[in-house]
């Protein structure tokens, strides 16, 4: 029976707008511990870590200190999480959290591919960024691009190889992102290559790079990739996004190669959502990237 723990991270400084440190509990109501549980599942909520109130701004790094305290204590839990021989499961809050996330990964497992499924490149450092929001860097930071502070884990930090990183669905990128990215080698497919090459090529390409001579495949998924007459309930919306039809492809790719070691799911935003409708497709979401089939 596989073993899942799920870790909820109420934060929504990294962006500019607040409501989804609502997010895990807008995922949690729409079923995911019972519909993992019918699935056979073996389930743990550690439940939800929560920012300190205030913190510092550095060098225009909005709500900085707050941000880096909640990574480091989610970095504790995915690697205490990992080390018990789970598959965390980790429930956002704004995508900063993924620089807590898959460092901890990457310590454990020494070599993984990154499957980043996002409407933006969040590969921004100190010096790029346009708006100081600490969610548009986590991407950079984890490839060791910066900002180093972000995922200042001790002397056994571990970036991911850029090369082992496939950012799929993006389609809103500032252009110093754009040099960046190509810079440090990371894979993109945007909307443009979805759309010509089709999803199930895209994810079969993005699956070889990530999968191929790694230990196993964490993904980072972030609601906004999505169009936004499907998930409505996001902080930065970009039209002309994936279709839910395209992300359950993807996820369903994904759980079939039996190599996802953990997951991500962030951006929910209960306040700007239609009845929870964007929290309960996330939710179907994880399920698929764990093995459920409807069909």
């Amino acid at each position: 029976m596989k073993k899942i723990e799920i870790i909820g991270a109420q934060v929504d400084l990294g962006a500019n707008r607040r409501g989804v440190n609502m997010g895990p509990s807008a995922i949690r109501f729409a079923g995911l511990s019972e519909r993992m549980e019918a699935m056979g599942l073996d389930i743990r909520d550690r439940g939800d870590l929560i920012p300190m109130q205030g913190g510092k701004t550095r060098d225009n790094m909005r709500w900085y200190e707050a941000i880096v305290d909640v990574d480091k204590r989610l970095f504790a839990e995915v690697l205490d999480s990992l080390r018990e021989g789970a598959l965390p499961v980790v429930l956002g809050g704004d995508h900063s959290i993924a620089a807590g996330s898959v460092p901890a990964a990457s310590r454990h497992y020494r070599r993984i591919g990154l499957i980043w499924i996002d409407a933006h490149a969040d590969f921004n450092d100190e010096n790029s960024t346009l708006t100081g929001n600490v969610h548009g860097m986590p991407l950079s930071a984890i490839c060791g691009s910066g900002p180093d502070w972000l995922v200042d884990y001790g002397e056994d930090l571990r970036y991911v190889d850029p090369a082992k990183v496939v950012l799929v669905g993006g389609r809103d990128f500032d252009p110093p992102e754009r040099v960046r990215l190509k810079e440090a080698g990371v894979n993109v497919f945007n909307i443009r290559d979805v759309d010509t090459l089709g999803m199930a090529e895209v994810m079969r390409r993005a699956i070889d790079i990530a999968g191929n001579g790694t230990e196993g495949i964490y993904v980072s998924f972030d609601m906004d990739s999505i169009a936004p007459q499907d998930a409505p309930g996001v902080v930065t919306p970009v039209i002309g996004g994936l279709t839910s039809r395209e992300v359950f492809l993807a996820c369903e790719m994904l759980a079939q190669t039996g190599r996802v070691i953990g997951i991500d799911m962030v951006e929910v935003n209960p306040i700007l959502d239609e009845r929870n409708k964007t929290g309960e497709l996330a939710c179907s979401l994880i399920l698929a990237l764990l093995g459920e089939m409807k069909y």
